[in-house]
């Protein structure tokens, strides 16, 4: 398996584009984006676990009821979300997207993203749409990628090319998200294609691992919105059928969770404000589920995360964090470590604290990305989770959002 470039588009027969039409007023930026299969795809999603939900997610879930898609139509800016005529406006979307494209609304997935309760206008939308299919190219990845961007910073995209039987099977993906994020079943926003030839129900089962061992273990803000919806299309492009062979179906699977962990750190480290990625590695733990409550909770904890912001091994409240968290451990027992490329160091074991250097602890912190190792001793199970840390900035962002 190899990193390639080319995003959502790496894969045979899919086409892309993003453009800016004007969905929020005052912001030049891409805000629509396009992506379209050459043919019928196979196709599946999981969505946020919020009980608000977006309008666009019931439609989509409504049209991938028979497995299948041919296109992905999002924009940004206006989230289409607690609105009365949501369901309306999403419908509305997919129908100027199937009309351009000349397939069949059905087979038009939607989303958005961007403020909550305000009602999206159609009119810059149906603009965009003509653009969009005048501009669809398999060059187009990194142009949707931007253009589903909200108060994110960097483009969030990436592929794979994995040999599979003899012949080359690729993954894409691009996504977004930077606040309002504790996924529970998606991102805020991610798309994924393949050329592989794999069944719609596979496809969501293999799906759904994928984003609980990634995207479902990053935490930005503790907040989960009400866009969440990880997408997948798979066309067959490729002629390489994934899932009658255990090793053709074992090598995607790899492949594909590669692809989910690389998009997780991404969203993880582009998180609103933040200085720093952060990783969790939680061992020793009883079973999985204990590893991932553990993980999860120290990563999504507002204390552990200003420390990290500090440059301040204050390794108390990761064991704090890790004693809430519902894993069943012996406290007495945990050890505790901190590492980055300027080194590593121990901070805790057996629960109580070492007399380490904090010149050395110092140096480790100021590093951008900074892995924490906890021991449960309790155990055999692992699990890892992702998140940033916490930053004046962030405050500053989500005060004047809106505006």
């Amino acid at each position: 398996m190899e990193f390639i470039t080319g995003g959502v588009c790496a894969p045979k027969g899919i086409r892309a584009a993003g453009v800016h039409c004007g969905i929020r007023k005052g912001k030049v930026k891409k805000d629509l984006a396009l992506i379209v299969s050459d043919v019928s795809a196979n196709a599946a999603a999981v969505y946020t676990t919020n009980i608000v939900k977006a309008a666009p997610i019931t439609v989509t879930q409504q049209h991938l009821a028979d497995g299948r898609a041919r296109a992905v139509i999002c924009n940004s800016g206006i989230a289409n979300a607690c609105v009365s005529d949501g369901i309306e406006k999403a419908r509305a979307m997919c129908k100027l997207t199937a009309d351009a494209l000349g397939i069949s609304a059905q087979d038009v997935l939607v989303a958005s993203t961007g403020v909550i309760g305000q009602s999206l206008d159609l009119q810059p939308i149906q603009t965009g749409v003509s653009m969009l299919t005048a501009q669809l190219s398999t060059n187009g990845g990194t142009d949707a990628a931007q253009a589903i961007m909200t108060t994110d910073t960097v483009i969030k995209e990436c592929a794979v090319r994995v040999d599979i039987g003899g012949k080359s099977v690729c993954i894409g993906a691009a996504a977004k998200g930077s606040g309002m994020m504790n996924p529970r079943l998606a991102t805020m926003l991610s798309f994924i294609t393949t050329d592989a030839r794999i069944e719609s129900s596979t496809l969501h089962t293999l799906l759904t691992d994928a984003a609980n061992l990634s995207i479902n273990r990053v935490s930005i803000d503790g907040d989960t919105s009400t866009n969440d919806m990880l997408i997948i299309l798979a066309n067959g492009e490729s002629g390489v059928q994934v899932d009658k062979n255990p090793e053709h179906l074992s090598a995607f699977t790899q492949a594909l969770n590669a692809v989910c962990v690389h998009l997780a750190k991404l969203l993880a480290k582009d998180g609103e404000g933040a200085t720093k990625l952060i990783e969790c590695t939680v061992s020793g733990a009883q079973d999985r589920r204990a590893a991932e409550k553990a993980a999860d909770s120290i990563i999504n904890s507002p204390l552990v995360k200003s420390a990290m912001f500090g440059q301040d091994a204050n390794w108390g409240r990761i064991l704090c964090a890790a004693g809430y968290s519902g894993a069943q451990f012996n406290p007495d027992k945990v050890s505790i470590s901190l590492r980055s490329s300027a080194g590593e160091i121990a901070v805790c074991a057996n629960g109580a604290g070492l007399n380490f250097c904090e010149k050395k602890a110092l140096q480790i912190l100021q590093c951008n990305e900074i892995i924490i190792d906890i021991n449960l001793h309790s155990g055999n199970a692992c699990a890892s989770a992702w998140g940033c840390d916490l930053s004046y900035e962030y405050v500053k962002i989500n005060g004047d959002y809106r505006t």
